[in-house]
């Protein structure tokens, strides 16, 4: 089950909306007891929601949360290394074997090794397992003797398959002592409402011409087609996670729960630096906190440094796929890195570098994102060839773009820029006006029923973030 399908939209999320407000409606003289009741209600919601698609690969997320839940309290009373060790690797073991021993084997030319469905979610629920198990050992938080509030952290239905990544020290407190409101649930269905719109407007729209381009062989594209299609995918990837991400800010919000942000205006980087600390903020802050400086940071000297970077870049491209072309997409952005951390990050800072330095970084992005969607590095390599060698006498753009898709393009591009992110540094967290609140949720609203119509009139509905 997705967020932009019609049976999460017109039957799980309303029943769950109203079960809540009922339970919340019970008089009681303790509180304490009616959140309990919202949390059993809310894990056994989301168990449904992650079983919908299959109710196998539940008992391996069901086995997580056992050995998180039974782990963090021995983790908690012996504070041993060589235990939270042992945990881990436990932990990480079943995202070894669903995703990388299909990849393990053909490194070794094994034979007859069985290949495995990916569980949905499974290196987001995982990561968070593991945040809770290594903040538990460093005493940032106390072992969660409650089994049930556990499982919810870590199964909870809005952030589960696709992120953001929730740190159990970010959302402990949360669990049992949050607070529901009529605005604070407005502001979460108008945030779910935006970012439904993302998600079926413009990503799914750009989806089919990036898919149209990607299917054909790179020998018969013509250049122009070429940054098309590179371009597409570019503002699909971005629209189809940042939407997901909103959605499942704003579900949160519905039900008093307040995440992190997992994107901030990528797109408008200077440097390539500065676009990693605003796309997937939540998975960046993951492996700063749980690999950087666990290998030292930047406290050991430049080389260190430098290393530890290209470490956390390279488990960044293996975190997002098992291939090659992802080790090579995350080897490409520890380098980049590297070199904009000696030198070059200086440069780009200089006044006369302004738009250079955007440039710069926009074309890096599309590069990398033409390695990340390119099924092995041979084709990804053909493809940047078409796209960096001028030829005119192939497939023309016109067949390839329809006015509804010239559109998404439109807005794709004027929403993920400059324009949008100075609007939200000068006005996003001041308290709006009561007429343009009513027509921002009113916006809101009739986005939500075009996206409605779009999904029932059978739009093109693919979820990119669902292989990782």
């Amino acid at each position: 089950m997705i967020f932009s399908s019609m049976i999460f939209l017109w039957v799980f999320l309303p029943s769950v909306i109203v079960i809540n407000y009922i339970l919340g409606s019970i008089k009681t003289s303790d509180r304490s007891k009616a959140l309990k009741r919202k949390n059993i209600f809310l894990l056994c919601a989301s168990l449904v929601f992650y079983a919908w698609g299959g109710i196998d690969y539940l008992y391996l997320m069901l086995g997580v949360i056992i050995i998180s839940y039974l782990g963090g309290i021995v983790i908690d009373a012996k504070k041993s290394r060589v235990l939270l060790t042992f945990i881990v690797l436990i932990l990480l073991s079943g995202l070894i074997v669903f995703k990388y021993s299909a990849m393990l084997a053909g490194m070794l030319h094994a034979k007859d090794w069985p290949e495995f469905v990916l569980p949905i979610g499974i290196s987001f629920y995982t990561f968070q397992a593991l945040s809770y198990v290594i903040d538990v050992y460093r005493g940032k938080v106390r072992a969660m003797t409650d089994l049930p509030d556990l499982a919810l952290y870590i199964s909870f239905f809005p952030q589960l398959i696709a992120g953001p990544i929730v740190r159990y020290a970010d959302i402990n407190g949360q669990i049992n002592a949050r607070s529901e409101s009529a605005e604070l649930f407005l502001s979460g269905q108008k945030r779910f409402c935006f970012g439904l719109a993302k998600k079926v407007l413009i990503a799914n729209t750009l989806a089919e011409v990036a898919d149209k381009i990607w299917d054909m062989k790179p020998d018969g594209l013509d250049t122009a087609v070429a940054w098309l299609g590179a371009i597409a995918y570019t503002l699909q990837i971005y629209y189809d996670f940042s939407g997901y991400s909103d959605m499942a800010i704003g579900l949160g919000r519905m039900f008093g729960f307040e995440f992190k942000e997992n994107f901030n205006y990528p797109y408008t980087s200077s440097s390539v630096t500065e676009f990693w600390r605003r796309w997937h903020m939540s998975l960046s802050g993951w492996f700063r906190e749980y690999v950087y400086i666990p290998l030292g940071g930047n406290r050991h000297g430049t080389v260190r440094t430098c290393l530890n970077l290209m470490v956390v870049f390279m488990i960044t491209g293996i975190w997002h796929g098992a291939g090659y072309t992802f080790l090579l997409w995350g080897f490409m952005y520890g380098v980049i890195l590297v070199v904009e951390r000696l030198f070059f990050g200086k440069v780009l800072k200089l006044k006369a570098m302004k738009i250079p330095a955007y440039l710069y970084t926009g074309l890096v992005v599309i590069v990398g994102w033409v390695i990340f969607r390119a099924p092995d590095i041979e084709a990804a390599l053909a493809y940047l060839s078409r796209m960096f060698t001028i030829n005119g006498d192939m497939v023309k753009i016109p067949g390839l773009l329809s006015m509804k898709s010239i559109l998404a393009l439109i807005f794709g591009i004027i929403c993920m820029g400059p324009v949008s992110r100075l609007y939200k540094d000068r006005y996003g967290d001041r308290e709006l006006r009561l007429p343009y609140r009513v027509l921002s949720h009113a916006l809101g609203l009739s986005l939500l029923i075009i996206s409605i119509v779009s999904l029932a009139a059978g739009t093109y509905n693919p979820f990119i973030y669902f292989r990782f």
